[in-house]
């Protein structure tokens, strides 16, 4: 290791450090210091003592084994190639290897984002098979913060596409997906025995169960076509003392609405004067962010959680939460006392997952997919209307006048299709609106969900007598 480390620190090489570590590699062997047969060094052990994120290191040996200079084996490592030597066959190529095909079914669950399987799978596989040469006193101790900056840095890396304001590995926190996510938020934030959290009228479900674990009152906020109406936050917050609004911006869960720059800013002017904490949550968004985040807008009181389960797999449980400026010891108490981190694996997995250039390009023909999906939906239901865009995985459709949701869900899974009602988004004493939320399945054929749509389309257009008024 020790040639590796002075040939990187002699540089040489220009461009991006994968480069520069496979230079590094290359100048080794040609100089004999490493010959063939001779094991590189474990991915995230060279890392470490180059003080790069595992994904670069990653990256460098697989550009080492597109040339020749090295070839990998599962299970034991990268070694040297012996360049006289035959190559057995071409370097495996991960990026568009589909492990999961789509299922034919006449049955379709359209309750939560299905993720298609684009590659992660693949590239999941080899991530865990390059945990295997990790040091091995990573999984003889407890996880620590330090050990998990690669991981928090590929995160940060991830999130270059969102306006988040300064941003700094040490900003954050991983959690088991983004409903950890929001616990956590929520408990760095709360205090007191019976605090306040503003949701919006119709809300994510997580929001309100995480409040009501934690004993906190949840009071709803009046929404209008732009999100939350300012002037009803201002005179909630300051009637119930609230400390904490929880929102998604970006995509609304389950509206899919999108709220502009001005309303955002009117929503951090009233944050400033009332002292409201303000928690984002961005899980549903696959697309590039459109605007600044509200912890952006609002320095001292923005908090934003995320998670790779609509972009990648939910199968991680891979999530973010971002404190403030000033409020990330608080976040990082919560997460220690709570439950010491992440497992180290997980984290070491989400290092290598995210620090691959493959990831994003496979996020990319997810949201493709999902796209593919979205227009045939509006193809069969475009008739009626529906809040929807290709880069969201799920769309919003209201029902014509004299048909109520819950009946209406009943109806269409009695055809094999299952929908939610708008039932389940609003607070225990609120008024639902007549409306379901689609989400899109991209786990089943293309056919499979066209005729998914075209059976929704026939209850909407002849609708029996026990479910029209």
């Amino acid at each position: 290791m020790d040639t590796i480390l002075s040939a990187y620190e002699r540089g040489g090489v220009p461009g991006p450090k994968y480069r520069a570590v496979a230079g590094a590699i290359r100048e080794a062997v040609d100089t004999g210091a490493l010959g063939p047969g001779d094991r590189l060094p474990p991915v995230r052990d060279l890392a470490w003592a180059l003080g790069i994120t595992p994904g670069t290191v990653a990256r460098a040996y697989a550009l080492l084994t597109e040339d020749g200079t090295a070839s990998g084996e599962v299970g034991r490592g990268t070694f040297v190639r012996d360049r006289a030597a035959p190559v057995a066959e071409a370097p495996r190529e991960i990026r568009w290897q589909q492990h999961t095909a789509p299922e034919e079914t006449e049955t379709v669950s359209l309750f939560s984002p299905k993720v298609p399987d684009c590659g992660q799978v693949a590239l999941i596989h080899d991530a865990l098979a390059r945990l295997g040469e990790g040091a091995p006193a990573r999984l003889l101790n407890y996880p620590s913060r330090a050990a998990f900056r690669p991981a928090r840095e590929a995160v940060v890396a991830w999130l270059s596409d969102t306006a988040l304001g300064p941003l700094d590995a040490d900003d954050m926190v991983l959690s088991h997906g983004g409903q950890n996510g929001i616990g956590l938020v929520m408990q760095a934030v709360l205090r007191g025995t019976r605090p306040v959290v503003l949701l919006e009228e119709l809300t994510y479900p997580g929001f309100r169960r995480m409040a009501e674990l934690l004993r906190a009152e949840v009071v709803a906020v009046p929404m209008d076509g732009d999100g939350i109406v300012p002037e009803a936050l201002e005179r909630l917050t300051r009637q119930h003392g609230a400390q904490l609004l929880c929102t998604s911006p970006e995509v609304h869960n389950p509206t899919g609405l999108f709220t502009p720059l001005a309303r955002r800013q009117e929503i951090a002017e009233v944050a400033r004067r009332t002292g409201l904490q303000i928690l984002e949550d961005d899980c549903y968004r696959v697309g590039a962010a459109q605007e600044q985040s509200y912890r952006a807008l609002l320095p001292e009181h923005g908090w934003y959680v995320s998670s790779i389960s609509k972009s990648l797999t939910p199968a991680l449980r891979i999530g973010f939460a971002v404190a403030p400026q000033g409020r990330v010891a608080d976040l990082r108490r919560v997460a220690e006392h709570g439950f010491f981190g992440l497992a180290t694996p997980l984290a070491d997995l989400a290092a290598d997952v995210l620090g691959r250039p493959e990831t994003r390009e496979i996020a990319a023909a997810v949201r493709a997919e999902f796209s593919r999906y979205v227009r045939a939906a509006v193809n069969a239901l475009g008739g009626f209307e529906m809040t929807w865009a290709e880069d969201r995985p799920y769309l919003w459709l209201t029902l014509p006048s004299g048909w109520r949701a819950g009946a209406f869900c009943q109806a269409a899974e009695a055809e094999g299709v299952q929908v939610r009602s708008a039932d389940e988004f609003v607070l225990r004493d609120g008024a639902p609106p007549h409306a379901i939320r689609i989400a899109i399945n991209a786990q089943v054929t293309l056919a499979s969900f066209e005729a998914a749509m075209g059976r929704l389309r026939r209850l909407l257009d002849e609708p029996p007598e026990r479910i029209a008024v």
